[in-house]
């Protein structure tokens, strides 16, 4: 969702289709705090289930909280190992003393690290993306209370069909709404869950065959991360397909409005004003309808994203580098588009002006 320039150039394409606050919470830099966040939470989980003494947990805890990263080195070292957590524990075990080398990274693995971080970072944007549903739904209420009365032409296959009024669209739009947050909330609870797999995803890396101990840790890590407790799920992304699904099924939504918007500001058909629009460079006269056109881009954008994440539900094995990494390229993307559509629609609907065939009865 970023286009390429020369350093410092102002990125035009990032601010037409990206989100700029979802970006920043996706962002490697809060990646690794998050990713800082979970090995603090297992060295606490350590010495809460006696794996560690309790005092070396917290003190290991403490001492990761305050590690200052060279981001740099981590970068050289990820390009190297394929990820990022090789390079941090390794910075995290050259800077704690050494009576804490017990409660760190120790059992734990860099799937364990990153899908964890993941669901912390899921668990905020998820609450901003519901928020701009819920602002979008007001909007579009009270667009229905201004306008709902005006004549529109309902048309089907394109084609001028029977009269309705603009209550009557602005319904249509609306409806899906209940819908996608009513998902999010049946997807949250499956979804936003600690990972404590340990290498081959038994939890056995525990001194513990049984795997008792490994899901204590794992119940009070989620405790502490405000994730819900599971098995692991190194290879079970069935979970992460579902958001992908969801972000596509909204953006589709947003792409529904936009479309709608865009043919009813046609001239000749003129059943929506909007304050203000996309100025042509060759012709004076135009006010090109961008918002509502991003509206179908970026829906489409998601919808072909999907396959991928569905191509990504084959881990093979134990662990997959293949389909891991196409997640992490994947659905970042989605989630910032998902973000950027109901940021624009947000705009597009404050943009209109009058609503209802031209002419015809306003309110």
């Amino acid at each position: 969702m970023s286009g390429q320039g020369p350093a410092g150039a102002a990125d035009w394409l990032a601010a037409l289709t990206g989100d700029a606050e979802i970006r920043d919470r996706l962002s490697p830099a809060r990646q690794l705090l998050d990713m800082l966040r979970v090995e603090a939470a297992h060295a606490r989980a350590l010495g809460a289930v006696g794996q560690v003494p309790a005092d070396i947990g917290e003190r290991a805890a403490r001492a990761i909280d305050a590690l200052p990263i060279d981001h740099a080195r981590l970068a050289r070292e990820a390009q190297r190992d394929g990820m990022p957590v090789p390079g941090l524990v390794r910075q995290l075990r050259a800077a704690v003393p050494g009576d804490l080398a017990a409660a760190v990274h120790t059992g734990l693995t860099s799937q364990d690290v990153m899908d964890s971080a993941l669901m912390l970072a899921l668990g905020d944007v998820l609450a901003l993306i519901e928020g701009r549903i819920r602002a979008l739904d007001a909007a579009l209420d009270d667009l229905a209370g201004r306008f709902g009365a005006a004549p529109l032409m309902a048309r089907t296959r394109m084609q001028a069909a029977l009269p309705i009024t603009i209550g009557d669209r602005i319904e249509v739009w609306r409806a899906p709404l209940a819908h996608h947050l009513a998902r999010l909330a049946a997807l949250r609870p499956g979804l936003l869950r600690v990972q404590l797999g340990g290498p081959v995803g038994t939890r056995g890396s525990f001194g513990d065959s049984s795997g008792d101990r490994g899901d204590a840790i794992a119940r009070a890590m989620a405790a502490d991360l405000g994730l819900a407790p599971a098995p692991c799920w190194h290879t079970e992304r069935a979970a992460l397909a579902e958001l992908g699904g969801w972000l596509s099924l909204v953006s589709g939504s947003l792409g529904k409005i936009g479309h709608d918007i865009a043919l009813m500001a046609q001239q000749g058909v003129d059943a929506v004003r909007l304050r203000s629009g996309g100025r042509s460079s060759a012709m004076a006269h135009k006010a090109n309808p961008v918002g509502a056109e991003l509206l179908v881009t970026l829906a489409r954008f998601n919808a072909v994203q999907l396959p991928g994440m569905h191509l990504a539900l084959d881990h093979e094995q134990e662990r997959s580098g293949i389909s891991w990494t196409l997640e992490w390229l994947i659905l970042p993307v989605m989630i910032e588009a998902t973000g950027a559509g109901l940021r624009v629609a947000l705009a597009l609907l404050g943009n209109i002006e009058r609503m209802g065939e031209a002419g015809g009865k306003e309110r």
